[in-house]
């Protein structure tokens, strides 16, 4: 067998790694803990930092390390990926909210545009709907 041989077995599978290089390209070695904490953000948007950790089973200290990598400034003011806004909560100070920026949402859109086309899930559990027939 041909050792360069691009015979494509997995078209599902080619969209995925497709989706993970537009992360790649914010830095080459992005942790996998910073794409799992952008995916969260984007699924849970205006959530608490607090679930993320628990639901992700990180410590503070890792989430807020990789929020900061996700946010416009990163640690000592280094740049971070500008994906995220990180903020107060109104209703509780000590507490900080997540959410996508425009350029984060972008980002996701694309993404979604990668892994689906111009079909989303439907999360009920029901067949898939395309995005652009009137048939939602």
């Amino acid at each position: 067998m041909d050792p360069l041989r691009r015979q494509l077995t997995d078209p599902q599978v080619e969209r995925l790694l497709k989706a993970v290089e537009r992360l790649l390209a914010f830095d080459r070695e992005v942790p996998g803990q910073v794409i799992a904490t952008l995916l969260y953000i984007a699924a849970h948007d205006n959530c608490h930092k607090q679930a993320l950790e628990q639901d992700l089973k990180f410590t503070t200290a890792s989430a807020s390390r990789n929020t900061d990598k996700l946010s416009r400034l990163h640690r000592l003011g280094k740049p971070g990926f500008d994906l995220i806004i990180k903020e107060a909560d109104p209703s509780n100070k000590r507490r900080q909210q997540l959410r996508l920026n425009k350029r984060g949402q972008r980002l996701i859109e694309q993404i979604k545009e990668d892994l689906y086309g111009n079909e989303t899930p439907d999360v009920s559990g029901q067949e898939t709907t395309k995005v652009n027939d009137q048939e939602l």
